[in-house]
């Protein structure tokens, strides 16, 4: 009586969960990708419940997924939740299928059955039926075959949640959770006019997906800024495409940018596939005749006592351009690999590249594009003198050589330290800060200009 009492209730528990895979149909899905290898994935989905305790599986979300961010929100309440991830490979299968029989069929169709014994880095150990082991160093030649898929492996990752729903029939579940094996990044192609005073700026950005899933018609937005993460939680090269713009300001945008937070969000304004081991780049924006202005920069630095450093130096070509409605573009820029070119007379050349990190509106953006060929600094260090045990005075001498046809202008920084005096100089110059000094050094064509100066030190 007691066994039959037993049984019964156990029948009664077993019917109080449904154990069948409900039909749940994805009614859509959106993703928010963040530039530091993460992804939120908020999946919506039309689920048949039954009223009271059933379980929910959900087969196709990422392999990558963090099972600690799941969130389920339904009619009811989640009572369990489990990620099962255990899935279907050759060395757990065979580590399943040890003391039970398999074959094992050769190129040449040969058969070789037995008890598994041992499979261990692709060496097998077999007992046959009618006695004797058979012993397979190598088995890359030969198939292996069972009758059944082993209890606990599955193909795909799956998260399984108990719930105990308050209704029956169809209602709206919203499934989020975070993934890794998402990121995304901008890159720019510059192309600056005849002159060197404008350039039209194209924008893309490239999505990275390795996270293990494909988000089929997904409402894609990507996050820029830098998010603070746990550390126990990079970049391919993207698009080198020119186009020739002719608008005169920035063009209609297929993501729209808004802020969020401290950062900002960039919504495409349409739905977009995001397949699995797939890198999708889209046009973030496109801005024509952005006013720019091309630099020679000379930097460097003394913070010693003794400036032992002589030779020629090399003079930076600097692009600079304000990220601003009034110069033709004031959007935000997120970080990313700026790429510059310049036609020839003839066709569009590469000129050089450099990274931009987030800028917001209205800042200035300052692109090194390489070194100048026909302009050199000389730099010497022409005194270096001690006045007492705590005060020393420096002189240096930089000749700036212009082997170009045009006249220019240097900007040179120096870096002097802390506790400096400027003597005398020979060019005016401007306080940066209070380590820092600039001069604009003009320089004709074909010539050569000297800047001297001379520095005291106090040493407390």
């Amino acid at each position: 009586m007691k066994s039959i009492i037993a049984i019964a209730l156990m029948f009664i528990l077993l019917l109080s969960i449904n154990m069948f895979s409900q039909s749940n149909e994805q009614k859509s899905v959106s993703v928010a990708v963040y530039n530091q290898n993460l992804g939120v994935v908020k999946d919506f989905r039309s689920i048949d419940l039954s009223s009271g305790r059933s379980k929910i599986n959900i087969t196709d979300v990422a392999q990558q997924i963090d099972p600690t961010s799941v969130h389920i929100k339904l009619d009811g309440e989640v009572l369990e939740q489990n990620y099962q991830y255990d899935l279907v490979s050759l060395d757990k299968i065979l580590r399943k299928f040890i003391n039970q029989n398999i074959r094992l069929v050769s190129e040449t169709n040969e058969t070789v059955e037995g008890k598994l014994l041992s499979a261990i880095g692709g060496q097998i150990v077999l007992e046959r039926s009618e006695g004797g082991l058979v012993m397979l160093p190598n088995v890359n030649k030969y198939r292996f075959s069972v009758d059944y898929l082993p209890e606990g492996l599955i193909t795909q990752p799956t998260l399984v949640w108990v719930v105990n729903s308050y209704s029956s029939g169809k209602q709206d579940v919203e499934i989020s959770y975070q993934t890794k094996g998402m990121n995304w990044h901008a890159e720019y192609v510059a192309v600056l006019n005849e002159d060197d005073t404008a350039l039209d700026l194209n924008s893309w950005v490239s999505v990275d997906n390795t996270s293990g899933a494909t988000y089929k018609n997904a409402k894609l937005k990507l996050v820029a800024g830098d998010i603070n993460l746990v550390q126990d939680y990079q970049s391919r090269g993207g698009l080198e495409r020119v186009y020739a713009m002719d608008r005169s300001t920035v063009s209609e945008q297929q993501f729209q940018e808004k802020e969020f937070f401290e950062y900002h969000i960039y919504n495409l304004q349409r739905q977009t596939t995001i397949a699995n081991n797939e890198t999708k780049q889209i046009s973030l924006f496109e801005a024509s005749n952005v006013s720019a202005k091309k630099k020679f920069f000379y930097g460097s630095v003394s913070n010693r006592r003794y400036w032992n450093q002589s030779g020629q130096k090399k003079i930076a070509v600097i692009v600079e351009f304000e990220n601003s409605e009034e110069y033709g573009l004031g959007v935000p820029m997120p970080k990313g690999k700026v790429r510059v070119y310049k036609s020839d007379g003839e066709s569009l050349e590469f000129v050089g590249e450099d990274l931009v990190d987030h800028t917001p509106r209205n800042e200035i953006v300052k692109l090194k594009i390489g070194d100048a060929f026909d302009v050199l600094a000389e730099e010497v260090q022409t005194e270096n003198t001690q006045i007492s045990s705590k005060v020393w005075e420096q002189e240096f001498e930089i000749t700036f050589k212009n082997r170009k046809k045009e006249n220019i202008e240097i900007e040179v920084e120096r870096n002097l330290g802390t506790n400096w005096e400027i003597l005398k100089s020979s060019l005016e110059y401007k306080k940066k800060d209070a380590f820092r000094i600039t001069f604009n050094v003009p320089v004709k064509a074909d010539s050569e200009t000297k800047l001297t100066f001379r520095v005291r030190y106090r040493y407390f």
